[in-house]
């Protein structure tokens, strides 16, 4: 068989076109993969802080409890704006999926905008409570109280400063496959926070408050 017969052997380049099963996995799969592993991570990482608030909570030391300290309007507020965060960011999603680039940078605005105003509150509930003595160096349990809550609204801020880079990356970028590898990503971590703060709302706030 002549070279140019080879060139053009069609079964040839089929087999060349087909993904070597041996080669590396592609990178939408790399990432994906990896972040969940973040996410999972993370998880545990709040289920630790989750068991020593359950086991230190009755640990007052003859200091006040939370039922005597918690502000349940405050809370439900709060839980209100980081429930709407979570929503316009599905919106965000499907302004994405639309290739809407005006939709999509209105809905991570606003959620942002609610984000932002959740940590105005949880900052100034913490603040009210230092001021009237009940600190995190008052008793083991005010110490677990703000680990778990502080390490949520630490995780939120990191989150608002994601997504003003995604915001700022899809304008300077458009909807590139990689941008949207990171907007999917920032999404699953933002819905993420939204399950955890369900959680730490029922079991700190709720179950404080009755306790």
């Amino acid at each position: 068989m002549s070279q140019a017969a080879q060139t053009h052997d069609p079964n040839k380049l089929g087999r060349a076109a087909e993904p070597n099963p041996d080669g590396p996995a592609p990178k939408r799969i790399v990432v994906s993969y990896g972040f969940w592993i973040f996410l999972l991570s993370d998880f545990i990482l709040f289920a630790c802080f989750f068991a020593g608030y359950a086991v230190l909570k009755d640990a007052t030391a003859g200091g006040p409890s939370g039922k005597d300290l918690f502000e349940l309007k405050l809370v439900e507020t709060e839980t209100v704006l980081l429930l709407l965060s979570s929503f316009a960011c599905g919106l965000a999603g499907i302004a994405t999926l639309a290739r809407d680039m005006r939709w999509f940078q209105i809905a991570m605005a606003a959620t942002g905008l609610l984000g932002a105003g959740f940590l105005a509150l949880e900052t100034y509930e913490f603040l009210h409570l230092i001021g009237e003595g009940a600190g995190p160096g008052r008793s083991a349990f005010l110490s677990a109280f703000f680990a778990l809550v502080g390490c949520h609204g630490l995780h939120v801020t990191l989150g608002l400063l994601w997504l003003t880079t995604m915001m700022a990356q899809a304008w300077a970028k458009g909807f590139r496959e990689d941008i949207l590898r990171r907007i999917l990503c920032f999404s699953l971590f933002w819905h993420a926070l939204d399950i955890i703060w369900v959680a730490l709302f029922t079991m700190v706030y709720l179950m404080g408050v009755r306790g």
